[in-house]
């Protein structure tokens, strides 16, 4: 089977991205940034930044061609968008509808979406108190619960701590 053969899921699984009628290409990129929560000195720049390439999910696929056509699906805008972590080790598989871990967290984004020629950012801070455990993969949800998560990272970016505060950000690219 030849790359134009193939549907979205099985073009996600065999290129690591979608590409949509051989026109679209789906990039989703994962980016930590890691600051130390004691002081604001140390809070200024990040300590570490770790990046990771995602899988889009097949149920995320069908959300965003039917956002783009109009039909019904909750958007991932200000008030929906979740970036999730979780620490989950499972390879990535098209057919997912969820992080693979015991521990996870869905953070609701810290502002809304922007977009920028081709690409979308989403982006949520982890503050002391939350999703302290193995940071094993990542997504991007339109939910805080029953969402479709639309990708799926697996990376181990760390263990996070309550000593630490971390930002991820998602940013998806179409060209």
């Amino acid at each position: 089977m030849t790359i134009e053969q193939a549907t979205v899921a099985e073009t996600a699984a065999i290129t690591g991205a979608a590409e949509l009628g051989g026109a679209v290409r789906w990039r989703g990129r994962a980016t930590v940034a890691k600051y130390w929560a004691d002081d604001d000195l140390r809070r200024a720049t990040p300590y570490e930044v770790l990046e990771g390439d995602n899988l889009l999910l097949t149920a995320g696929a069908t959300l965003l061609l039917n956002r783009l056509c109009g039909i019904a699906g909750t958007a991932l805008d200000e008030t929906n968008a979740r970036v999730c972590v979780g620490d989950g080790t499972a390879a990535a598989a098209a057919g997912q509808t969820d992080l693979q871990g015991t521990n996870k967290f869905r953070k609701l984004v810290d502002a809304a979406p922007t977009v920028s020629g081709n690409q979308a950012f989403f982006w949520a801070t982890f503050d002391t108190s939350e999703a302290n455990f193995d940071w094993e993969e990542a997504g991007l949800a339109n939910a805080a619960a029953g969402a479709t998560l639309v990708n799926r990272f697996v990376q181990s970016f760390g263990t996070k701590t309550s000593s630490l505060q971390w930002t991820l950000t998602i940013t998806v690219t179409a060209s």
